[in-house]
């Protein structure tokens, strides 16, 4: 069941959304991508949400793909606009690490915070791919010179970094306390205020999307089809270096 992988919980108009498979890390399969776009369908239709937080449980937000299940490239580039059109604001929530695809779902939201020891990654190009479909929101958003290093080297960076380079609107070492003001501040707003701000907002990715969607879902297909992604995959999954790897 895809709802399994999805708790839902409402506190006065805001709506929890959390990632619910801590033993995979909360990777992206076909099923939590079909499970979160449910979650937000029924969202985007319900005059009592306000807002949508989205979460995790476990200590990870999520890992990118699940390499052995992963989604169809389209499925997840549509839940990633699905994300952005939604006429409620999306607040990611997160207290742990994200990486690859992970880094697409907290793009695509509107505003974002971390706690402070939270990590970041886009892994891609170690396994033998590249950032393609997660670039919709990521680059309309985030600092070109800051992504450059880190879509080319796979660095870990911190918090700190997420938030300079435009990844974070926020980070602190509580979270509750963090996000107190911005769900205060979203509950006093109203609907067709917020349905319309964010659509200003959210214009110029769309027309990344509208752009280059099908080129980077293609390339995402293309890349994952090749023997340099199977070794880079098989290498992850057996915990060992790749060939290239010097």
């Amino acid at each position: 069941m895809t709802t399994a992988l999805i708790g839902r919980t409402r506190a006065r108009g805001i709506e929890t959304l959390s990632l619910d498979s801590p033993a995979t890390r909360n990777a992206l399969t076909s099923a939590l991508v079909a499970g979160l776009a449910d979650a937000l369908a029924d969202c985007g239709k319900d005059p009592d949400v306000r807002a949508v937080v989205l979460t995790h449980t476990g200590g990870t937000f999520c890992a990118g793909a699940d390499l052995r299940d992963p989604p169809a490239p389209d499925a997840y580039v549509a839940l990633l606009r699905q994300i952005v059109e939604l006429p409620k604001p999306v607040v990611a929530r997160v207290d742990g690490h994200v990486r690859a695809g992970g880094l697409g779902l907290l793009a695509a939201c509107d505003i974002t915070t971390a706690s402070t020891p939270s990590t970041f990654a886009f892994t891609e190009v170690r396994i033998g791919v590249a950032p393609a479909v997660i670039s919709l929101p990521l680059l309309p958003r985030t600092d070109p010179r800051a992504l450059a290093r880190y879509y080319l080297t796979g660095e870990r960076f911190d918090a700190g970094e997420a938030a300079r380079i435009g990844l974070l609107t926020t980070a602190g070492d509580d979270l509750d306390v963090v996000l107190a003001p911005v769900l205060d501040g979203l509950r006093r707003s109203a609907p067709q205020g917020l349905a319309e701000t964010k659509r200003l907002l959210t214009a110029r990715v769309l027309e990344a999307f509208d752009r280059d969607a099908a080129d980077l879902t293609a390339l995402s297909a293309r890349l994952f089809a090749t023997p340099q992604a199977h070794e880079g995959m098989t290498a992850f999954l057996e915990r060992r270096d790749p060939a290239w790897a010097r």
